[in-house]
């Protein structure tokens, strides 16, 4: 199994690469979304940047190939896609304030909206509605060596943010009111947290698609969460998850040709479902 999987390595090795990274940074992330209980943003969030990658290829097969020839790049893709995302992102966080709808309203139009738009709008196109298809499917196999090294430098930064400001960054996931009452400017860090979250969303749903985003952002945040007793080693906890986990299974996927996000993703809930309940059976024995 690991000699077939190493075999593999001269072919798939940016798509190993790029989807544990994808997996490293977004469990960084995804902390601070599930201590905050917003584990559903992430899903509205994702699909937000479907629709910016319809939308975009929507606007590629109507414009003239000579003269924009730029609508039709990968490039103006990974734009809308983050653009779409950062806007959802933004959106979320700024709900349920100053007598507005809640954060579960906006999220879920959110979501119900770009989900049924982005099918819409590619639905009398064959190569949007496969790749709409095949984005919320989920495959990471096709990652380059330039994704490597984008999630490579976002999740460096990321850690190091973390390392940096971890007292706030702690007390905004833990408290935000008394996050607000020591000083710190409680809507710059939401507005702050929301351009993280929709720029390492919006450019992970172009590589690995909704499914390992979504997966990666959310599960192993939970699994720590139900792992450790505070949200500091959660930091820790999750990204040893999402990458351990990402590496067993895209060993397993390659040794029994599976998908490996959709692999990848069972296993954390199949985690997430004995961390949930190991503790109830232990309690139940005494």
């Amino acid at each position: 199994m690991i000699e077939g999987f190493l075999s593999s390595w001269t072919l798939f090795h940016n798509t190993y690469l790029a989807g544990w990274l994808i997996g490293l940074l977004l469990s960084l992330i995804g902390v601070l979304v599930v201590a905050r209980d917003q584990i559903f943003i992430g899903a509205a969030i994702s699909q937000a940047s479907t629709l910016g990658i319809a939308l975009a290829m929507a606007m590629g097969a109507w414009a003239a190939t000579d003269t924009l020839s730029w609508m039709h790049s990968d490039r103006f893709l990974t734009i809308l896609a983050v653009a779409f995302s950062l806007l959802a992102a933004l959106m979320t966080s700024g709900a349920g304030k100053a007598g507005g709808e809640s954060h579960e309203a906006i999220t879920g139009w959110v979501f119900l909206a770009s989900a049924s738009l982005s099918i819409l709008i590619v639905s009398y196109s064959p190569h949007g509605l496969e790749e709409i298809h095949r984005l919320l499917a989920s495959s990471i196999i096709g990652a380059t060596g330039s994704d490597v090294w984008t999630f490579g430098m976002l999740a460096a930064l990321s850690a190091l943010l973390l390392v940096a400001a971890h007292s706030r960054i702690l007390l905004f996931a833990i408290d935000p009111a008394m996050a607000g009452a020591v000083g710190m400017h409680v809507r710059r860090w939401t507005a702050a947290v929301s351009v993280w979250l929709g720029l390492a969303v919006g450019l992970s749903i172009r590589s690995s698609g909704m499914l390992y985003t979504f997966g990666c952002l959310v599960l192993p945040a939970l699994i720590a969460k139900n792992v450790c007793r505070e949200v500091r080693p959660m930091f820790l906890v999750a990204p040893v998850v999402a990458v351990g986990t990402g590496a067993v299974g895209f060993v397993l996927a390659n040794h029994y040709d599976f998908p490996p996000a959709q692999m990848t993703v069972a296993l954390l809930s199949l985690l997430l479902t004995a961390a949930w309940l190991v503790p109830r059976i232990r309690r139940g024995a005494r």
